[in-house]
């Protein structure tokens, strides 16, 4: 049922006080927008959210999907319709979410074992010493190589902090005022999107190293592959010689 509304000075319309929002709405009457003799209601603008997210390659802001509307519908009406078409999805094998650079459609966990039928091919097996220092990177982040091989009491290797960078997974952010000036590592919101988060604190709190690797590695292998081999799968069998840590393949 399309939300009451009521006029402004402006002659326009905004949702009733007795509804859950109160958001600015450029609006006909019957809960349509209206723009230059043209109507679109909320069905027509939940269409247009959900065809552009589906052709989408990338997660979309809302500032992006405002464009949509020539920016005539407020952040706070965009997330609305979002929520609403949430809901139109639940029972579907396809969800939409929101991670760290906006919306996007992906298949949900339960659909993996079959879609990864259509590619049988493996994603890049990474060892357990690249994941130990993704996961130091993300929980204890900004921190330094120093301070990486302080936390696993090996040194490591710079071929695993090329191949994390290389991934889009983490970046330099600024260097420590100290001897040498050594780079400050952190996550990128490329990673949190590949492992199908929206911010960090979403991460389960954690102290142990390998405890954090293991959680990384299962959020990876649930997480949807909207882009090939970007699956994280952990390394059955720990490795003590970071010597050469790279992609097993």
């Amino acid at each position: 049922m399309s939300p009451s509304l009521r006029s402004t000075r402006r002659g326009e319309l905004k949702f009733a006080p007795d509804q859950p929002f109160d958001f600015p709405l450029i609006c006909a009457p019957g809960g349509a927008f209206s723009r230059n003799g043209k109507t679109m209601n909320t069905t027509d603008a939940k269409r247009v959210l959900e065809t552009a997210l589906i052709c989408a390659q990338q997660p979309l802001p809302v500032r992006e999907l405002r464009v949509l509307f020539n920016d005539e519908l407020g952040a706070d009406t965009i997330k609305a319709l979002l929520a609403d078409l949430q809901n139109d999805w639940t029972q579907r094998g396809v969800e939409l979410v929101q991670v760290a650079t906006g919306w996007r459609f992906q298949s949900r966990p339960q659909m993996r074992e079959y879609l990864d039928r259509l590619h049988p091919e493996k994603p890049p097996k990474y060892t357990r010493a690249v994941l130990e220092t993704l996961a130091i990177i993300a929980y204890r982040q900004p921190v330094t190589r120093g301070d990486m091989e302080d936390i696993r009491g090996v040194t490591i290797n710079a071929l695993i902090l090329k191949q994390l960078e290389d991934r889009g997974w983490v970046e330099v952010i600024g260097h420590r005022e100290a001897p040498g000036r050594p780079a400050l590592f952190a996550t990128t919101r490329q990673f949190l999107d590949d492992l199908g988060l929206e911010s960090l604190d979403q991460l389960p709190v954690l102290d142990s190293p390998g405890q954090q690797a293991a959680v990384l590695a299962s959020l990876g292998a649930a997480s949807d592959g909207v882009q090939p081999g970007l699956a994280i799968e952990g390394s059955p069998n720990p490795e003590s010689n970071d010597a050469a840590q790279a992609v097993e393949t």
